[in-house]
């Protein structure tokens, strides 16, 4: 009988949501993953063939990167509460934890990539910008690149021969390849075509044919590296190798945002994506060599993360809106994350899509299934912008619906999973676009009779707080209530105290820095139109927060009480992503309180509720 497996969890919002575990590639029943101890994130192992399992690390505010090598040395990330720190290893059945990689920079994580022979390279980000150093783990590190740019490590050659460094997708330097020395040996541009790395082939790869051939390609080895360029409204899986260059194949395109991962070990070019297409997931299996793209079969919903194992299995995150997400692999196999926790389910969704200029906005409502419409609503509002709502189950959507809310989740212009043009589409100006969709499906809501006049919150974390401040500010006459948790509110100061890889992103987005383009920035910040709010307002920061600083929110308080705005404040002791469930709980509860308030819920009815618990 094979042992039940424990819970692998991240903390979000108050609810576990499980994390794919990291097999071993010496052996596929060995993993490491993040789990749950005691409401913070930490890393475990398991070993699925005896069941016997072990915590690995034990830090007061959480741990939540991992990796494990070929000999089975588990990697961690050894972070302080700002979010720096270094990598650190155990081997799997324990002993003394050690500096994986000495030399190397007190910093952000930025890629670590493992390859055979126990080579190894980190990226690192500092003050001084991006560094990657390459070494054997328990060795020195040889730095190979520094650089202010923004950019990310995202693949080691398996024979340590090339990096490939990812910088912002539609840069002229969106991917660069570097030998161990540090010299340039390629440079793919997505400044006309946007392009993404996604990894070295696991062993150096047979080159796949411009025709299918019966079994693989029977060429000389090469790294390998797996491309996905945006051509035509499409994106399109590539590769690229040494003295080729890039090769897109016309065979696997999508319409819609994808991933891809190889399969690891030999045995062909195989590889296994995942599609985000309209609130939902898709996976598929391609094979370079036969330029054959299978569906894989899984439920309908959403697919959170999706991972090959090395013996063939495919292990993936699903969910849907009444269910809890779950760690599931396609053998049947036991995973971490096999979840028996009991969580309420409550309410009855329904997709709903607004005509609008750039084509329908799709919006995602939960209603009450114990109350009569019309109910107060509440926009929760996600974050990115490139990111998007899913057919997923939400401990915030669940706890508003069972408070007898209607909540609406927008998948404004900007979000992923609609396609390239849906996510370029700003026609109406940054923020002020994605604001316009959220007022369309608003004025929707109403008109079906779902909201309820005079009742109506904003609520959103990140960018999704950066959206209700704009809204509210705009708007004043159409939010009843709003919840900004980690705001962008100052265009202007966030730049200038955030990251180089945010700062790149604004550049893109506005078209220039504050300098160059000024009057963009003002337009877009939300302090430009706090002093118009006249709706209640809850303010959520966090005092380590590096992709919304804490000046900018300064900032934008000073603003609401030179303009006597009432407002709440609460500050969080805390980086932007936080792995500790205690910090998530208090944000819930305090903002389920105020917008208790602002928004009172009609009384339920008396007979009793025929929705389920979930286990």
């Amino acid at each position: 009988m094979t042992p039940a497996p424990p819970k692998a969890a991240a903390r979000t919002y108050g609810v576990y949501r499980p994390v794919l575990p990291v097999t071993s590639p010496r052996s596929p029943d060995r993993m490491v993953y993040t789990g749950d101890a005691d409401g913070r994130c930490e890393i475990f192992t398991w070993d699925r063939s005896t069941g016997a399992g072990r915590q690995l690390t034990d830090r007061p505010h959480g741990t939540l990167l991992c990796a494990v090598d070929e000999d089975e040395a588990v990697w961690w990330f050894d972070e302080d509460r700002g979010g720096s720190g270094g990598w650190r290893t155990q081997d799997f059945d324990g002993g003394p934890d050690r500096p994986a990689l000495s030399g190397v920079p007190y910093g952000r994580p930025a890629g670590l990539a493992l390859a055979a022979g126990g080579r190894v390279a980190v990226g690192i980000r500092g003050p001084g910008g991006l560094s990657v150093h390459t070494g054997r783990r328990g060795g020195t590190a040889t730095p190979v690149l520094r650089t202010t740019d923004s950019g990310t490590l995202c693949g080691l050659a398996p024979d340590g021969s090339l990096l490939a460094v990812s910088g912002p997708a539609h840069s002229a330097r969106a991917v660069t390849l570097l030998s161990p020395d540090g010299t340039t040996v390629a440079v793919l541009s997505g400044a006309a075509e946007p392009t993404w790395a996604l990894g070295f082939a696991p062993l150096p790869a047979p080159l796949p044919t411009s025709t299918p051939l019966p079994g693989p390609a029977a060429s000389s080895a090469h790294p390998l590296l797996l491309v996905m360029r945006e051509r035509a409204g499409r994106y399109h899986l590539g590769t690229w190798a040494p003295g080729r260059g890039l090769e897109l194949l016309p065979w696997c395109s999508f319409d819609t945002e994808t991933t891809a991962r190889w399969y690891p070990g030999p045995g062909g070019a195989r590889v296994l994506l995942r599609q985000d297409r309209h609130g939902r997931s898709r996976l598929f299996t391609a094979d370079l060599d036969r330029h054959e793209l299978t569906p894989v079969p899984t439920p309908e919903g959403s697919i959170l993360d999706a991972s090959p194992a090395a013996d063939g299995d495919v292990h993936f995150i699903w969910t849907d809106a009444v269910n809890v997400p779950r760690a599931l692999s396609l053998s049947g196999a036991p995973l971490p994350g096999q979840s028996q926790w009991r969580l309420p389910r409550f309410g009855r969704r329904r997709d709903l899509w607004t005509p609008g200029p750039d084509g329908p906005v799709h919006t995602l409502v939960t209603t009450p299934a114990d109350r009569p419409a019309p109910y107060p609503l509440v926009f929760l509002v996600h974050g990115g912008p490139a990111d998007h709502d899913r057919d997923a189950y939400d401990p915030m959507v669940q706890a508003l619906v069972g408070s007898g809310y209607a909540v609406a989740r927008v998948n404004y212009r900007g979000s992923t999973g609609y396609g390239p043009r849906w996510r370029s589409a700003y026609s109406e100006g940054v923020g002020h676009t994605q604001v316009a969709d959220l007022v369309r499906a608003r004025a929707e809501l109403l008109d079906r009779g779902i909201g309820r006049e005079g009742a109506v919150g904003l609520c959103g974390t990140s960018w999704g707080g950066y959206l209700t401040l704009l809204a509210m500010g705009t708007h004043p006459g159409l939010w009843n209530a709003g919840v900004a948790v980690k705001p962008l509110a100052d265009c202007v100061t966030a730049f200038r105290h955030s990251t180089p890889a945010l700062q790149a992103l604004d550049t893109a987005l506005f078209g220039g820095t504050p300098d160059e383009v000024p009057e963009a920035y003002a337009h877009a910040s939300p302090s430009s139109y706090a002093a118009a709010i006249r709706s209640p307002l809850l303010v959520i920061a966090a005092r380590r927060d590096a992709k919304c600083p804490p000046e900018q929110v300064e900032a934008y308080l000073d603003v609401l009480r030179a303009g006597g705005v009432a407002h709440e404040l609460m500050w969080l002791d805390s980086g932007h992503d936080g792995y500790d469930g205690a910090d998530h709980l208090a944000v819930i509860r305090r903002s389920l309180r105020f917008l208790g308030r602002g928004l009172p819920a009609a009384p339920a009815r008396a007979e009793p509720s025929s929705h389920p618990e979930g286990r």
